[in-house]
């Protein structure tokens, strides 16, 4: 299956914009392929307003997110390939999607083809 995450990206990216808040991208900024103004990256990594009023051009893509904005007054194109997006939030109350690192977003099958039967949730009756 492709991967989830860009399908996530603009699920949430929506939702933000639709409640009048403002998305914002954590970003790995440590690749090469990831195009950003590199004065703003601190440890590796960059948060980018991502918000309708802050860019133009934006483009959620399944490969990569892109967009026009300015920095210090100077125009920039900003090319960030989706597995390099860590998370997606609203700056007003952080809430949002955090991705990992490491690019897998899928869940990981049980081992054993799913026969181990011990793994199984139980379900108990409370009264």
């Amino acid at each position: 299956m492709t991967s989830s995450r860009p399908y996530l990206i603009r699920a949430i990216y929506e939702w933000v914009v639709d409640n009048g808040m403002t998305p914002y991208l954590l970003v790995d900024a440590a690749n090469e392929d990831t195009l950003v103004p590199r004065e703003f990256v601190e440890n590796g990594k960059i948060v980018l307003n991502v918000g309708p009023m802050a860019v133009n051009g934006l483009t959620l893509g399944n490969d990569e997110v892109s967009f026009n904005a300015r920095f210090r007054g100077e125009p920039m194109q900003v090319i960030v390939p989706v597995q390099h997006v860590l998370a997606i939030y609203s700056r007003e109350n952080g809430q949002g999607m955090i991705f990992s690192e490491d690019g897998d977003d899928e869940p990981n099958p049980p081992q054993g083809g799913g026969k181990d039967r011990g793994d199984r949730p139980k379900l108990r009756v409370v009264k």
